[in-house]
């Protein structure tokens, strides 16, 4: 079975249909190939046009009617050339319909359309919206046979999707048996070991990097600044401080790397640089904000967090989740209920944000520390998904600290089925009835912990 069939029975699983849409406009109804057939210039403008509306369109319902319109004129069979194809495989990339783009290039090869440099570098771009790694290695085995993978462009799509779906050694095998490395292929190798948690492997390749004569670019910059931040040196984060400076950037990338900067001070615990390059920022966006307000939070800086996302609102950028994440966990360190009940109510009503799971981790936490754990418990009920072992942990933590052994009973039912073979469950448990007095349920719990061989893990220090 060929590569392209395999591509096909990968997709046909998900249900799209054969021909997106059938209808269509009076001005596309127009347009007819046979009209022109005589007339080479003519032809070759009504192509043109037709491509121009592809590239132009506004929205998916638009593209659907032009590109049904393509398939009943049979365009494609007049002109078969790749760059038609491309433009509307990259046009179904451009409004995240990955799927629909497959389906595009699977047709290109059916009729017998071979693709060029173009291609799949766009073909690949779609594919990093879904990540399914068995399509990868096919577009892999197609770019083989047509002679394309050492296009730099398709190797930098295939290091970055293969590190994207975790596997690695895949990443830098393309990447070592490349014949001729730019600095596409050096960002895709580190951007993606530091977003796959290879923080150490990132700095190190970025130091490779460095030795080999090429200069860091803005994205370059981005991801070894975010591994430094993973691993929280600030030794290291200080040097590569000064590579921002010497790394040649245009446009937006000024404030990527200055959000990476604000990022990676925070997370080495160093709020007072993070602050001074936020100060420093001609451009602020919703990523700069975010970004000290969760460094602020994470350090427990309440007061500071807080005030920075009143100074956000009133310069008019709009949170996100994320931002929300970080207001509420400073309210959860400064104990502040009133107003993390406040915060998480102006998310819903005002910003209409979907509260995630962690929103609510922050509010359970706050409720169970601050001993509303009846308003903890109701919380938990009514959340839209699956508490995690971390909710219900919270929600436990409250209940030792006020001795609540009807709803610790309760939450611990749902840990021991979570996690049967965690300790921490039975031990706290006995510590709830150990300060209620209930000596005898004390001895139940020692008496279970021995019968499933279970054992308090002692504490120790790095």
């Amino acid at each position: 079975m060929s590569s392209i069939h395999l591509l096909f029975n990968t997709i046909s699983r998900h249900q799209i249909p054969k021909y997106f849409a059938i209808c269509f406009s009076s001005n596309l109804a127009t347009l007819n190939p046979q009209k022109y057939a005589n007339n080479h210039y003519s032809s070759q403008d009504w192509a043109k046009t037709i491509s121009s509306q592809i590239t132009n369109c506004t929205n998916i319902h638009q593209l659907n009617q032009i590109y049904a319109h393509v398939i009943r004129i049979h365009m494609l069979h007049y002109y078969s050339d790749p760059f038609y194809w491309n433009t509307i495989i990259r046009a179904y990339t451009r409004f995240h319909s990955p799927f629909k783009a497959l389906y595009v290039s699977i047709a290109m090869s059916r009729a017998g359309v071979y693709p060029d440099t173009y291609t799949l570098p766009v073909v690949l771009k779609a594919v990093s919206q879904i990540t399914e790694i068995s399509i990868v290695r096919q577009l892999h085995t197609v770019a083989m046979k047509h002679g394309l993978e050492t296009n730099l462009f398709c190797e930098s799509g295939f290091i970055s999707l293969y590190a994207k779906s975790g596997e690695f050694d895949n990443a830098l095998k393309v990447f070592d048996e490349s014949p001729e490395r730019n600095l596409g292929s050096w960002n895709a190798v580190i951007s993606g070991l530091a977003q796959g948690g290879r923080a150490r492997e990132a700095v190190d390749m970025f130091l490779e990097l460095k030795k080999s004569g090429l200069e860091p670019d803005g994205v370059t910059m981005v991801s070894v600044t975010s591994a430094c931040g993973s691993l929280g040196d600030l030794g290291l984060a200080l040097q590569l401080h000064k590579c921002v400076f010497q790394a040649k950037s245009l446009g937006k990338s000024d404030v990527l790397m200055s959000n990476s900067l604000v990022d990676m001070y925070g997370k080495c615990g160093r709020m007072d640089l993070a602050y001074r390059v936020f100060e420093k920022m001609c451009e602020r966006n919703i990523s700069s904000w975010t970004s000290l307000i969760v460094g602020y939070a994470t350090h427990g800086h309440v007061r500071d967090a807080l005030e920075c996302f009143r100074g956000m609102r009133e310069a008019f950028v709009t949170p996100n989740g994320v931002t929300f994440v970080g207001v509420l966990s400073a309210c959860v360190h400064g104990g502040l209920v009133h107003e993390g009940k406040r915060y998480f109510n102006m998310m819903k009503d005002e910003y209409k944000i979907e509260p995630w799971l962690q929103h609510y981790g922050c509010m359970v936490d706050l409720l169970s520390r601050s001993g509303l754990l009846e308003e903890a418990g109701e919380m938990v009920k009514e959340m839209p998904m699956e508490a995690n072992v971390v909710i219900w942990g919270c929600l436990m933590g409250g209940c030792e600290k006020y001795g609540n052994v009807k709803m610790g009973e309760w939450v611990a039912r749902h840990l021991q089925q979570m996690e049967p073979w965690n300790d921490g469950v039975y031990v706290v448990m006995s510590n709830i009835y150990a300060s209620n007095g209930l000596w005898e349920d004390v001895g139940r719990m020692r008496k279970i912990m021995k019968e499933r061989k279970l054992e308090k893990i002692p504490g120790y220090s790095l």
